[in-house]
């Protein structure tokens, strides 16, 4: 019989990891215990991937509201300091904000409304429809604010984030200014000194700022770039990706993590005889249709992977080759004709037809998807993933 079965998405369990931990020797053994116990066997072209979290942690990349203060005191002065555009989440920004506030005198907060980058809701479109409200040109102080919207509470967290985030920051001794625009050169009427703190539109904002006048401008990716005090850091993200990990204390986005990949590549390939790819994902790419969130605060899907998770998938749509080309096929016929015309598909097939409606995303954003979805963000303590059959088609035997 042909082979009933495609791709496959398991998590895998492993040890609380803690700082100082071999992760490499940790990943490859909890993987072969994983297929051991469940009686399947590693292939070639199988991916095993981690979370960024438990690279973080074995890594020890922490740094406290202290470390994020002289930060953001040494690049701004200690004054006044515009924060614009963050995301609210208490998991990813509280912390960094209380850093960032205990380092200035005055914060000006400015919100982009109705919702942040990653899709959390202020408000709705309907309420600003409802209220004549423009959001690409309209600029509302806090004041005003309330007086149309009144105190809106997240969904699913029930917290109100201006009134949460404006507590942070008066709670440090820093006064606070809150605005609501989504024009970045709005924040310039408060301050010429600015931090962004969007993801991945930072570099646009960066040059809106200084083409606009801002004397001082960083984005958040430029804040702990390098230790303060023996501090963790990211030298290429700073703070962007960071979760909190206590009430003083952040978990940066790992680094260095090329080296770890191909270890347990190579590692397992020692163990097995089979060349499986290896990943280090954070946040997929998907959308809650109820919350309207996108799952996307990491600054990359995946930090680091072996070479053969380059590209982007090369896929035919079958259902395109059922309805048009064998259109006149069924049964065994039809099964013969697509499994043909997948064997001898060009190695691009960019721009052709019949790979039209495929998913036109890079393989480490797709598989990190995969991933994301299946360790999920809670208690189920399977930071590994092992994925099967990914690469198969359905000539696949």
């Amino acid at each position: 019989m042909s082979r009933m079965v495609g791709t496959v998405s398991r998590g895998v369990r492993a040890p609380i990891i803690r700082s100082g931990d071999n992760l490499a020797e940790i990943v490859t053994a909890s993987v072969l215990e994983a297929a051991k116990s469940e009686g399947y066997e590693i292939r070639n072209r199988d991916v095993v991937a981690m979370t960024e979290a438990i690279v973080a942690r074995a890594q020890g990349n922490y740094a406290t509201i202290d470390d994020i203060a002289q930060d953001i005191k040494a690049k701004f002065g200690g004054e006044t300091v515009g924060v614009i555009f963050p995301i609210l989440s208490r998991n990813r920004f509280s912390v960094c904000l209380t850093g960032i506030a205990k380092g200035a005198k005055k914060i000006v907060l400015m919100l982009s409304y109705p919702s942040d980058e990653v899709g959390n809701h202020l408000i709705s479109l309907d309420a600003l429809d409802e209220k004549g409200i423009n959001p690409y040109s309209d600029v509302l102080t806090l004041e005003r604010y309330r007086e149309l919207f009144g105190y809106e509470k997240h969904r699913f967290t029930g917290v109100d984030y201006v009134e949460y985030y404006e507590s942070l920051i008066r709670e440090t001794g820093a006064d606070c200014e809150i605005v609501f625009a989504n024009d970045a050169r709005a924040v310039l009427k408060y301050t010429k000194n600015v931090l962004n703190c969007d993801i991945h539109t930072r570099q646009r904002t960066k040059r809106i700022l200084k083409a606009a006048g801002a004397e001082i401008v960083y984005g958040i990716d430029e804040i702990l770039t390098a230790p303060v005090n023996g501090s963790g850091y990211n030298e290429n993200y700073g703070l962007l990706g960071s979760n909190k990990a206590t009430d003083t204390q952040v978990k940066l986005f790992p680094r260095d993590c090329q080296a770890l990949v191909e270890d347990i590549q190579a590692r397992l390939l020692k163990a097995t005889g089979k060349l499986v790819e290896v990943m280090v994902y954070g946040d997929g790419a998907f959308k809650d249709p109820v919350g309207k969130i996108w799952e996307l605060a990491d600054p990359v899907v995946s930090p680091a992977y072996t070479s053969g998770l380059e590209g982007t998938p090369n896929e035919l749509k079958l259902k395109y080759l059922a309805d048009n080309d064998f259109a006149s096929l069924s049964g065994e016929a039809l099964k013969e004709a697509i499994k043909g015309e997948i064997q001898k598909k060009d190695s691009n097939l960019v721009g052709k037809m019949a790979s039209e409606g495929t998913t036109p995303r890079q393989l480490t954003d797709l598989i990190g998807s995969l991933c994301d979805l299946t360790s999920g963000s809670g208690d189920k303590g399977t930071p590994i993933v092992h994925i099967q059959g990914y690469f198969d088609n359905y000539t696949t035997e």
